[in-house]
């Protein structure tokens, strides 16, 4: 389940980097506002084809071994996504007209509550799912049956993107964490996370100039 931890990791990550960020950004930094945006962009765009696997390949996988309790469980995990996901949408039209210098501090501060809400809901979520969903998995699937479907969490992942989800899974995990999966990665995903993670962390450092 090492892959799932660090993606949550990063969703985590992610959304308190820009709660603590977008308070603190001038409005009229534009420059530092569309690095926000792009930098939403790739969280926004992984934690929807995470969730969309989940939806479409893992619940359903799940569903047809699960007794009453876990159905419950896995319903719930559904419901949590539909929560979710009006949460950042609204992010996103906020971080949108902050990008073209066309938003107000009263909107920025409604955005700073937004993020506030989304971080607080995916984290709830991805609480439950760890202490209840992953223990279902474990219970229901061989390694063989999880290997399965977490292939089809890459399906469809063009190079370009894949580029781009490396370094943004790997950045700022522990150094225990990190050595270990760099240490148990195939060597073109080494050389991927070798040659990308400066670009990456360019970016990231001016998205969230105004954070610290």
């Amino acid at each position: 389940m090492s892959k799932m931890y660090v993606m949550h990791h990063a969703f985590r990550r992610d959304l308190q980097a820009f709660a603590t960020a977008v308070p603190r950004t001038p409005l009229g930094d534009v420059v530092t506002w569309r690095a926000l945006l792009r930098r939403w962009e790739l969280f926004a765009d992984f934690l929807h084809h995470h969730h969309q696997g989940e939806d479409t390949r893992l619940w359903p996988a799940l569903i047809e071994r699960a007794d009453a309790d876990e159905l419950a469980t896995l319903q719930a995990m559904e419901a949590e996504h539909d929560e979710i996901g009006p949460l950042l949408s609204g992010c996103a039209s906020c971080l949108g007209k902050l990008a073209e210098a066309t938003a107000t501090a009263d909107e920025r501060a409604a955005l700073s509550v937004r993020l506030v809400a989304a971080r607080e809901s995916l984290g709830r979520h991805l609480a439950h799912e760890e202490t209840d969903a992953i223990r279902i998995i474990q219970r229901h699937f061989t390694q063989a049956d999880w290997e399965a479907i977490d292939a089809h969490f890459t399906d469809g992942i063009a190079p370009r993107r894949l580029f781009a989800l490396v370094p943004w899974a790997l950045h700022q995990l522990p150094a225990a964490a990190l050595q270990e999966v760099v240490r148990s990665a195939r060597l073109p995903q080494r050389l991927v996370w070798r040659l990308t993670r400066g670009r990456f962390e360019r970016l990231d450092a001016r998205a969230f100039r105004h954070a610290s």
